[in-house]
C-alpha cells in the first residue's frame, strides 16, 4: 500500500508543534500499525532526519504506553484494541493517516507522538494498592470466600492498562474511568475493605489535582477503551465517594 502519514511533530513540551505530511510505499496489510512506524523511521534516519518518537514497550497490548490518536480516535479504528495491536488491513491503498499524541493538560507532551502520563502514577501512588504484608505472610487466598460475580467484576475492572484512551476520548479529558476501575477492583473485594474510605478519597482528590475534568456521561470512554472497561464502574466510584465523604 502507498499512504500518507499526517503527523505531529514538536520538539518538547515548550516548542509549538505542526502536522508532516510523510509519504510511505510498500506498507503491508499484516504489518502492525508501530511495524509501519517502524518502516518510516528507517527510512528517515537514512536519509539523516529525524525520527518520529512514540511510545511502546510490550507490543502485546498489555502495557498501554503505545497510544496514539489515529484519525480522531484513540488507538485507531479497530474496537477492543491498542495501537500495537492495530494492523494496517484496516486501511486501504491510497488513504491519509493523521496520527497525532494523546492531548490532555495532565498529559503535556515529551516529543512528537510521546506525552508524559505520571500523573496516572500520582493516582495510583495516592490509594491503588492495599497495606497487606505480602512478603511471606500471605495468607491463602481460597481461604476468604467470595462471591463469583465480585471477583468477576473486580477482575474486569482490574484488567485497565492505563493507556489514556479514556481520557484523550473525553472532551473534558476526564480519568474518571481510569480511576474508577482502580477504586473498583479493591472495593470488590474484602481485601480492599479496609483501606476503601481513605483510598476513594485520596483517589478522586488526586485526580483534581492533576488536572482532569468531569465525566461527561457521553460513554466515549467506554467506547475507546480498548480493554472495555465499563462505566458502571464510575457510578461504583461515585457511591463509594458518596460514603466515604459521610463518614
Amino acid at each position: 500500500m502507498k499512504l500518507t502519514l499526517k503527523i505531529w511533530r514538536q520538539k518538547n513540551a515548550k516548542e509549538t508543534g505542526k502536522i508532516v505530511d510523510y509519504p510511505i510505499d510498500g506498507v503491508e496489510p499484516d504489518m502492525s500499525f508501530l511495524e509501519m512506524l517502524d518502516v518510516l523511521n528507517e527510512g528517515l534516519i537514512n536519509k539523516g532526519e529525524d525520527p518520529v518518537a512514540f511510545d511502546h514497550d510490550c507490543r502485546e497490548g498489555i502495557c498501554g504506553m503505545c497510544s496514539l490518536f489515529i484519525n480522531g480516535e484513540a488507538h485507531g479504528p479497530d474496537r477492543a484494541v491498542t495501537t500495537c495491536q492495530l494492523h494496517m488491513r484496516m486501511f486501504k491503498d491510497g488513504d491519509t493517516i493523521f496520527i497525532e499524541p494523546f492531548r490532555a493538560k495532565a498529559f503535556p507532551v515529551i516529543k512528537d507522538l510521546v506525552v508524559d502520563r505520571s500523573s496516572f502514577d500520582r493516582i495510583q501512588h495516592a490509594g491503588g494498592f492495599i497495606s497487606v504484608n505480602t512478603s511471606g505472610n500471605t495468607i491463602d487466598a481460597n481461604t476468604i470466600p467470595i462471591n463469583k460475580h465480585d471477583a468477576d467484576r473486580s477482575f474486569d475492572a482490574a484488567t485497565c492498562i492505563g493507556c489514556g484512551a479514556c481520557v484523550a476520548s473525553c472532551k473534558n479529558s476526564s480519568a474518571m474511568l481510569f480511576v474508577s476501575a482502580k477504586v473498583s477492583q479493591f472495593a470488590l473485594l474484602p481485601q480492599g475493605k479496609v483501606e476503601a474510605h481513605d483510598r476513594v478519597l485520596n483517589m478522586v482528590h488526586q485526580m483534581d489535582q492533576e488536572g482532569f475534568g468531569n465525566c461527561t456521561n457521553t460513554g466515549a470512554c467506554e467506547v475507546e477503551c480498548p480493554k472495555g472497561i465499563s462505566l458502571e464502574n464510575i457510578a461504583r466510584m461515585n457511591r463509594e465517594y458518596l460514603v466515604a465523604s459521610m463518614k
